[in-house]
């Protein structure tokens, strides 16, 4: 399954800062229907993210009935990445 978005990156303060972008709802719902039979537990479904030229595996995580995309660092920093920073994102999921 493949799928792309446009998403403004937010961060969420844990423990650690993080950079996100949520899922749009129409491409969450798509991820919900396969997420039973690719999830590794606790609703993360593993994907490969790419933005820009760069592509990188991680997993979306499920929140208020839709999906964030961790922006890992070494992303942000290959693409120049920023928070507010409005940018394209294409998924992949393996089914």
């Amino acid at each position: 399954m493949r799928l792309a978005f446009s998403a403004v990156v937010f961060e969420w303060r844990g423990p650690a800062p993080y950079l996100f972008v949520r899922v749009p709802e129409e491409q969450a719902a798509l991820i919900a229907e396969v997420s039973p039979a690719v999830s590794y537990g606790w609703g993360m479904v593993p994907v490969l993210v790419r933005v820009g030229e760069t592509e990188l595996s991680t997993a979306l995580w499920p929140k208020d009935g839709s999906y964030v995309v961790p922006l890992k660092v070494a992303l942000q920093r290959a693409e120049g990445i920023g928070l507010d920073e409005l940018i394209e994102v294409e998924l992949r999921i393996e089914v």
